[in-house]
């Protein structure tokens, strides 16, 4: 029963931060692709993790990030106006690398299989 409620208030902050961050942060920088790719908030909804990915190079990132983290005060304001919770909970934005990662994998798999149809090729 708590799972299952943490889990649908996870989702709601989820989807709530990432309207938000369409009108608080990519509207400032330019071709901006930033996804809220998870958000863990504890127990008794004082503090939540949200986890972003950013997609472009590492000083786009940082730009993005330094944004985020500039605007947090404003985004914890606008989701204490628009979700009623008990409280509303202090966010932390971390920055999700997870699938920078999968894609440089599935970019090194690729390169193998290239290189093995070349071997058997010859």
């Amino acid at each position: 029963m708590i799972m299952d409620r943490m889990l649908r208030v996870n989702e709601l902050l989820k989807r709530e931060v990432s309207l938000l961050f369409e009108r608080l942060i990519c509207s400032r920088v330019p071709s901006c692709l930033v996804t809220v790719t998870e958000i863990r908030t504890a127990p008794d909804l004082r503090t939540a993790i949200v986890f972003v990915s950013v997609y472009g190079t590492p000083e786009q990132k940082e730009e993005v990030m330094e944004l985020v983290r500039h605007e947090r005060k404003e985004i914890q304001h606008q989701i204490g106006r628009s979700i009623k919770l008990k409280y509303t909970p202090k966010l932390d934005f971390r920055l999700d690398e997870q699938l920078a990662k999968a894609d440089q994998m599935y970019q090194l798999l690729d390169k193998l299989e290239s290189e093995e149809k070349k071997s058997d090729d010859k």
